[in-house]
């Protein structure tokens, strides 16, 4: 492939990275809109929390498979190209969902859409990084920090709120994710190219993932807190609602949603009013929340206590945003703009990893151990991750806020 010099065309646009800040907010929540979803299709197909856990997984492999073959192809290509061509395939999976009739058709879509949301979220990451306002050094990673809960927040609230008041519930949503893809795609394609091109496109297609050894201590010091948080998240978005309707007897489809926005919205509320903290001093913070929050829930789930349950539930999104905040608060600190797209690959490999082997695993444990034994022995091991991540802890050198 021939070199290509195009310079940037661009270093600031305050529209633009306003614009980007939203559309990773929608790709968010069209990947959490289904989970208020899934207990209406197992009435509607009939199948087994096994099955459901399945179409969980078929996801995250399309999601992660993306990342690891396009992770980098940004810091080549140009953000705009790879964006567009997410939005394009996001938007092919909405079309999908709409017309999916049986759990063939589901899985279909939730692939597709994984393979988006993969392509996208990390091009997302590093374009925020590139449009970065110069007299805010941090705020692109406040807003990494905060637009993915606040996507998967109102992904799962609007979806839930549909589902039970409006009609169509297995379309509506959908229709609506569909309509904001459409004016994502005008937005990036009036958007001009923030990142300068370079040679080597073919060759980083292929799958690997690594992280430049000059960055590697101050990647370490937040992956631990990393893994934790997207442990919790995955439990939330497979289980969560599930075990509100099994364990507290909440069926109204609006408290499922209920269920990931407490946790999602709390971790952007929180992201938000710690905006201004240097990040490296959020990782203990972030994983003692992580930790309590947690325990706190359990007792809940043990006591039967629906205000018990919700108040650990906040705690722990507190430390979600907290955790989000420090991590890719890090990320965009460390990395030279040829060296973004990939390390946000490499980030968000290790979030959906966490986030998806161990709730795929209880998935299928449920159905041979029960839903709400599976929930409390999850939960436990989150809790005993953010632990170790709290004594695992190092400070590192030069904090920026």
């Amino acid at each position: 492939m021939t070199a290509v010099t195009e310079t940037r065309t661009t270093t600031s646009s305050p529209k633009a990275f306003a614009a980007v800040a939203a559309i990773v907010v929608l790709f968010l929540a069209a990947s959490s809109a289904p989970s208020p979803l899934y207990v209406v299709y197992q009435r509607q197909w009939g199948f087994s929390a096994s099955v459901l856990t399945l179409v969980f997984a078929i996801y995250v492999v399309g999601l992660l498979g993306s990342l690891l073959v396009v992770g980098a192809l940004s810091d080549h290509v140009g953000r705009r190209p790879v964006l567009a061509a997410a939005i394009l395939l996001e938007a092919l999976s909405l079309g999908v969902f709409l017309v999916a009739g049986d759990v063939t058709v589901l899985c279909v879509a939730r692939f597709l859409q994984g393979v988006a949301t993969g392509a996208a979220t990390t091009t997302l990451g590093a374009t925020l990084v590139d449009l970065n306002p110069p007299h805010a050094p941090g705020r692109a990673g406040v807003v990494n920090g905060i637009a993915p809960a606040t996507g998967l927040a109102l992904g799962a609230l609007g979806c839930g709120a549909l589902v039970e008041y409006a009609p169509a519930p297995t379309h509506l949503v959908y229709a609506v994710l569909l309509a904001g893809m459409i004016v994502a795609g005008i937005v990036i394609l009036a958007m001009p190219e923030p990142a300068q091109r370079r040679p080597g496109a073919l060759a980083s297609l292929r799958p690997r993932v690594g992280v430049p050894s000059h960055l590697r201590a101050e990647v370490l010091t937040v992956v631990p807190v990393l893994i934790a948080t997207w442990a919790l998240g995955g439990l939330y978005l497979s289980l969560g609602p599930s075990v509100a309707a099994e364990l507290f007897g909440l069926r109204n489809h609006l408290v499922g949603g209920l269920v990931v926005t407490l946790l999602c919205g709390s971790a952007a509320i929180s992201a938000f009013l710690l905006r201004k903290r240097p990040v490296t001093r959020l990782l203990g913070p972030s994983a003692a929340m992580l930790a309590a929050g947690t325990l706190v829930t359990l007792g809940g789930m043990l006591a039967g206590s629906v205000v018990l349950g919700a108040a650990g539930t906040a705690i722990a999104g507190a430390g979600f945003g907290a955790a989000m905040l420090a991590c890719f608060g890090t990320f965009g600190r460390i990395a030279a703009p040829h060296e973004r797209g990939k390390l946000f690959a490499v980030a968000y490999v290790l979030a959906y990893l966490a986030f998806s082997v161990p709730a795929v695993a209880a998935g299928f444990a449920s159905t041979a151990a029960g839903l709400t034994g599976t929930a409390e022995v999850y939960g436990l091991g989150v809790a005993v991750l953010a632990g170790v991540a709290l004594l695992a802890r190092r400070r590192v050198p030069s904090p920026v806020g």
